[in-house]
């Protein structure tokens, strides 16, 4: 399995480093990937998806198998809502969401999840 992951303010970054994940990074959505993968994305706005996140799916979307988020409680029922969409618009399971840059509990779920 591959990873993708989208990182605005380092929080996502932080998630997949620490998983200890080689993984593509987002950068303008024009990036390509030919293999089944896991995204790892952030939410922007008020429960939204990236901008550069719904460039990359435009052309990837075939291949993604799941998504985990990143978001703030703060943003009550907004939070990591940018999983809930992108599960919904491409039939993938949201698989975890993470309160900004996660816990090593959250770690560790993450990585029984995709057993690491």
């Amino acid at each position: 399995m591959k990873y993708v992951y989208a990182s605005r303010t380092g929080n996502v970054a932080t998630i997949v480093e620490s998983l200890g994940l080689d993984a593509l990074r987002i950068d303008d959505g024009s990036e390509e990937i030919k293999d089944d993968y896991i995204l790892f994305t952030y939410t922007d706005g008020y429960g939204d998806i990236p901008v550069e996140v719904e460039e990359f799916l435009k052309n990837n979307s075939s291949f993604i198998r799941g998504v985990i988020v990143s978001g703030d409680t703060g943003y009550g029922e907004a939070y990591c809502q940018a999983g809930d969409k992108i599960s919904e618009l491409y039939n993938c399971p949201l698989l975890y969401k993470v309160e900004n840059m996660g816990s090593e509990d959250d770690y560790r779920r993450i990585k029984e999840i995709l057993k690491l």
